[in-house]
């Protein structure tokens, strides 16, 4: 039996969880969360420009999306990912310390908002949660 190319099955089925966060430490703290609790590898990017250079290797199933971000702010960053047609359709979580200023554009562009702070126990729930949906 060549157990070879079912490991390479399961290595390509993993899922992937595209981070856009600024702070290093609260990046690198979400990256070992998802990673050690979960199945799903975690990939970090700095800022909404590093994340769209990155996106263009980088195929995620799922953005965690800070809104403060320097140069653009999350839901900018979302606005230009929504253009590109492979991304269009990928599940979004948006994290904000902001929630009331920018609730009415969170609920017109339909994404699941966490409020910072937050416990890592609703994140993991909201991060099933987006990748149980059709």
């Amino acid at each position: 039996m060549d157990t070879s190319n079912s490991a390479q099955k399961d290595l390509t089925a993993v899922k992937t969880v595209f981070i856009v966060e600024d702070d290093e430490a609260i990046g690198d703290l979400l990256v070992q969360a998802i990673e050690q609790e979960t199945s799903y590898q975690a990939v970090l990017a700095s800022d909404g420009f590093q994340a769209l250079k990155m996106l263009r290797t980088v195929k995620p199933d799922l953005i965690l999306l800070d809104y403060s971000l320097p140069g653009m702010n999350g839901l900018e960053l979302y606005d230009t990912i929504h253009t590109v047609k492979a991304l269009k359709h990928l599940p979004v979580l948006i994290v904000s310390a902001e929630t009331a200023r920018i609730q009415k554009e969170i609920k017109a562009r339909q994404l699941l908002q966490l409020q910072k702070p937050f416990d890592l126990a609703n994140l993991l729930q909201a991060i099933e949660r987006l990748f149980s949906q059709p």
